[in-house]
């Protein structure tokens, strides 16, 4: 018997829960996480954990006065934002036990037509941004974020677009 905490040996074989509909009837297929944005106080005190702790290299840095810097991880991207920069300042309050370090994370999926996505998501009552040119891991696409239902930010990634 399988101890519940374990990873399963074979994840596709695993039953898994899937509240709702087949995976295989749904229009979104995730290909995989391009990114994840973390809002800190500490940029430098990141930024040395990130590229000396982890093996992350420094893939593209704005200016202070914007306050992003994008890390290389694997095929991924980490982007710390400083929340004193133009960045941080539109996210809130900076990370503390009422406030959020994560500001979203992306992922992105085989590239659908946008009214079809559009559409997809209202059918589930998800409202979307408008879709925008941004860039990621794999450098700028076209996107749109949604919300889940804990108010947590999804951004959504077309994939070769």
């Amino acid at each position: 018997m399988q101890n519940s905490n374990q990873t399963p040996q074979n994840p596709q074989q695993s039953p898994g829960r899937n509240p709702g509909q087949n995976p295989a009837q749904n229009l979104i297929r995730i290909r995989a996480i391009d990114h994840i944005v973390v809002r800190t106080e500490n940029l430098e005190a990141l930024l040395a954990f990130y590229c000396q702790v982890l093996p992350c290299v420094v893939e593209r840095e704005l200016s202070p006065e914007v306050g992003l810097i994008q890390l290389r991880a694997g095929q991924s991207l980490i982007d710390l934002v400083d929340v004193n920069g133009q960045l941080g300042r539109m996210g809130g309050s900076a990370p503390a036990r009422t406030g959020h370090n994560l500001d979203h994370f992306c992922l992105e999926i085989d590239s659908v037509d946008e009214q079809q996505l559009l559409d997809w998501l209202k059918s589930h009552n998800v409202a979307g941004s408008e879709f925008a040119r941004r860039y990621g891991a794999n450098g700028f696409g076209r996107s749109i974020y949604i919300q889940d239902p804990d108010g947590n930010t999804v951004e959504l990634k077309l994939a070769g677009v």
